[in-house]
């Protein structure tokens, strides 16, 4: 992964605040979702549309998960993510996309190398566990709500 040049974090100074707070969490997400909403298998798991919907609520997870607002869980409660991601096929080839395009949307941040090692462990992390089949992936028509 290519990574940055960004500053280094100070001294009880949280995740959140050190990387850039808001703009930068939306900036990875938004990044993220241009991905996401040109590829076969995982564009068919978001309702057309519900994009700016699911850039707030992953852009306010990971804000709330790395020190910033937690506004998040004061409007949807506990994240509870894979009971979230039940209802939806991920298997190995979704988490694998996933990853790609979240590694893609990380590196376009310019993070400094130890935030952006950091932030795609955890990101790595959680889309391995959000594995709930290994059947092989639907294929849905694009734009088509599950």
């Amino acid at each position: 992964m290519t990574v940055g040049s960004g500053a280094p974090q100070e001294p009880g100074e949280s995740f959140f605040d050190a990387v850039g707070g808001h703009e930068t969490f939306e900036g990875i997400v938004r990044r993220f979702y241009e991905g996401v909403q040109a590829d076969d298998v995982l564009a068919p798991m978001y309702p057309a549309h519900d994009w700016e919907g699911a850039i707030w609520r992953l852009t306010a997870f990971l804000e709330q998960y790395w020190g910033g607002p937690t506004t998040y869980s004061e409007q949807r409660g506990h994240p509870r993510l894979r009971m979230r991601h039940q209802p939806f096929h991920v298997n190995p080839e979704a988490r694998d996309r996933w990853i790609g395009h979240m590694r893609a949307a990380v590196a376009g941040a310019n993070l400094a190398p130890l935030h952006a090692v950091t932030l795609m462990d955890y990101l790595e992390r959680a889309a391995h566990s959000m594995i709930n089949t290994f059947e092989d992936t639907p294929r849905a028509a694009a734009g088509e709500e599950k």
